[in-house]
């Protein structure tokens, strides 16, 4: 997989995965924050992004409480309270707010359905990427049949964490989450939470060889991301979404 620029005529910049151009109709990204203006707010970077997409469907977004609770599109309330989102319909595009937890968007190309899944430490833990693949399971798609792409996050470069998250971590996973902690520079282990949400999506029936990557760490590249960990409560948020274009639509724009 390789990330790349939408091209134009796309007024947004975002990662995307190369891959997924074969699946009609279908319109992703991760956006990067380069060419934002500086100091923009939640508010107006979430009503640029809607204006944005507009063309192609409406940008539904969550209220995220760090959980694994899991919401059907489109809905009546504004902005639900959960981390994970799916939808069955076109001309909707599900949207998630990250400044270092992992983006999580997954495809059913065979059902036109998608999901979407914030996954920080803690939802990770209690298992919010499962939870979206069990959503659409559990409405008629098939695990294997499953596209997923892993966006930017923080990378197990720079994520130190204490000894008490290992420990939750081999409580609840195992010991294959050993694989998920590596030594730091000051004696605290760093979590890698792309590896975490990999091994967690494999147990649930994901092909390894449908999980796409961009594997970029959010606190290293200042350039194109924020990132809590480096700019505190000043920091932006990613919006990354996924959907599939209303009927009409020129989502080959996006190709």
């Amino acid at each position: 997989m390789t990330a790349s620029d939408t091209p134009e005529p796309l007024p947004l910049r975002c990662a995307r995965v190369d891959a997924w151009d074969a699946v009609g109709g279908l319109v992703h990204g991760f956006e990067r924050s380069a060419g934002v203006a500086p100091g923009e707010s939640r508010a107006a970077s979430r009503a640029r992004v809607t204006r944005a997409l507009a063309p192609f469907g409406e940008l539904l977004l969550l209220r995220q409480v760090h959980g694994a609770r899991v919401h059907v599109a489109p809905w009546a309330s504004a902005e639900p309270e959960g981390d994970a989102s799916l939808c069955e319909q076109s001309g909707w595009l599900l949207g998630i707010e990250t400044a270092d937890c992992l983006p999580l968007l997954i495809v059913d190309p065979r059902r036109g359905a998608v999901a979407a899944a914030h996954a920080g430490w803690r939802g990770t833990l209690a298992g919010v990427g499962a939870a979206a693949v069990a959503a659409l399971v559990g409405r008629g798609s098939r695990a294997g049949d499953l596209l997923a792409a892993l966006g930017p996050a923080i990378g197990a470069c720079c994520y130190e964490v204490g000894d008490e998250l290992r420990t939750a971590f081999m409580d609840a996973v195992g010991p294959a989450a050993a694989a998920f902690f590596r030594p730091g520079p000051r004696g605290r282990p760093h979590f890698d939470l792309r590896a975490a949400n990999v091994a967690q999506l494999a147990r649930v029936g994901l092909d390894p060889h449908n999980l796409h990557q961009v594997d970029e760490c959010t606190r290293c590249r200042a350039d194109l991301y924020p990132s809590f960990r480096r700019d505190g409560p000043a920091a932006g948020r990613l919006l990354s979404f996924v959907g599939f274009a209303r009927e009409g639509s020129q989502a080959a724009r996006f190709r």
